[in-house]
């Protein structure tokens, strides 16, 4: 937390280019652009930039009143999965003599290009300017060569093992059409595609999906697009099991294992999930009838896809989906990771896999990160069924869904 001696200094301090004042209120594009920007970190500070609203450009107040709100709305900034790779930042309100201002702090990101609806936003002091030219904004979106300098920035501050290379890959072991045709029109917007004069190896780097230096598709880019994982991942899978009773000593009626890259994996689970669900039809009244199913859908969609998300896949174990007589358990390889605990979860959510999210929420299988276990337990609740119940093990996290009543 800022105090009041940094954040006159701040305030004061017009020409550093980690700063931006604003006195708006709801002008999120201007907003999401300064986050992305200092989440790039082009000049290399590798120290937070400073969104400041309440502050006109001289850093004199405006007078404003933060509302609770306006805090919630800035914070959101960090978790609606418009600027990709998720920025790391906090929100703070400093209340002064001439007014109140809300502060977002925004750490530089380890996994840059960062993107807002697909352009990376870059900021520059007076130095880079200069070189760019005499006049050139402060704030625009990176040229091809910006992009690259960044891509190549990674390299050194990777941590992930998401955004690692995968040893011994290359280009030719990923599915490279599925990367061009499917990902690559969802995660960079259509101008900056139009424009584009980057090779395809540039393009996978800027997505993450390849590592500069060593020439490897990352563990990411292996994991979505390519040809067999398992070749590199031995876990990268999902084994399904359905058990005639209770326990595991049960006869196993049915079993299946989902591999391949992980698109097409994701794809080929909801139906899979939809078979066992034994919809069955009750009468509401004489002439209208609904169905009703032991398991929600879209509740166990989210728990695998959840269980995929957030696994370990430096383990050897799958994402395990067993489908007992009484209740389904869905097993993720890996404990809870970051700041997420026992006492603070699902509240609370650190991502094991960043470069995973992204890429999901570019597809379309997360709609809003840290919302997942949420709706899942509103249609348990709307269909009938208990409350989920989690077990946490250093080595897995597993959900148990019990039937809904008859």
């Amino acid at each position: 937390m800022l105090s009041t001696q940094e954040l006159d200094a701040l305030l004061n301090n017009v020409k550093a280019d980690w700063i931006v004042r604003t006195t708006s209120l709801n002008k999120t594009d201007k907003f999401s652009e300064a986050v992305t920007a200092f989440a790039n970190d082009l000049p290399g500070h590798r120290k937070p930039g400073y969104l400041i609203v309440g502050a006109k450009d001289d850093g004199s107040l405006s007078g404003l009143t933060v509302t609770d709100q306006l805090l919630q709305n800035l914070a959101a900034l960090g978790s609606d999965g418009n600027i990709q790779p998720l920025p790391a930042l906090t929100v703070q309100k400093v209340s002064l003599p001439g007014g109140d201002v809300a502060i977002v702090e925004v750490q530089p990101s380890d996994l840059p290009p960062v993107r807002y609806q697909g352009r990376v936003w870059i900021r520059v002091g007076h130095q880079l300017r200069r070189r760019r030219s005499a006049a050139g904004p402060r704030r625009g979106v990176a040229t091809e060569q910006e992009e690259r300098i960044l891509s190549e920035k990674r390299l050194t501050h990777a941590r992930t093992f998401d955004a690692r290379p995968c040893l011994d890959s290359r280009l030719e072991d990923l599915v490279l059409d599925l990367f061009q045709i499917t990902y690559l029109k969802e995660a960079v917007a259509a101008e900056v595609l139009a424009e584009n004069h980057r090779s395809l190896p540039e393009q996978l780097a800027s997505l993450r999906f390849l590592d500069f230096r060593s020439g490897c598709p990352t563990n990411a880019g292996v994991i979505l697009f390519g040809k067999n994982p398992l070749q590199w991942l031995s876990g990268a899978y999902i084994q399904l099991v359905g058990f005639k009773g209770p326990t595991l000593s049960s006869d196993v009626l049915w079993e299946r294992q989902i591999a391949g890259d992980l698109l097409t994996v994701l794809r080929e689970i909801s139906p899979m999930l939809e078979l066992q669900l034994n919809s069955k039809p009750v009468a509401d009244s004489l002439l209208h009838e609904r169905s009703v199913v032991a398991y929600p859908q879209q509740a166990l969609r989210e728990f695998v896809i959840n269980a995929v998300l957030h696994r370990s896949y430096e383990s050897t174990g799958p994402v395990r989906v067993y489908w007992f007589s009484d209740r389904v358990e869905i097993q993720s390889p890996g404990g809870l990771y970051g700041e997420a605990s026992p006492e603070n979860f699902p509240n609370r959510n650190s991502y094991r896999n960043p470069v995973l999210a992204e890429a999901l929420k570019t597809l379309g299988f997360v709609n809003r990160f840290g919302m997942g276990v949420v709706r899942a337990e509103a249609a348990l609740e709307r269909n009938g069924n208990p409350p989920a119940e989690f077990h946490f093990d250093p080595s897995y996290v597993q959900v148990t869904v019990r039937r809904s009543a008859p």
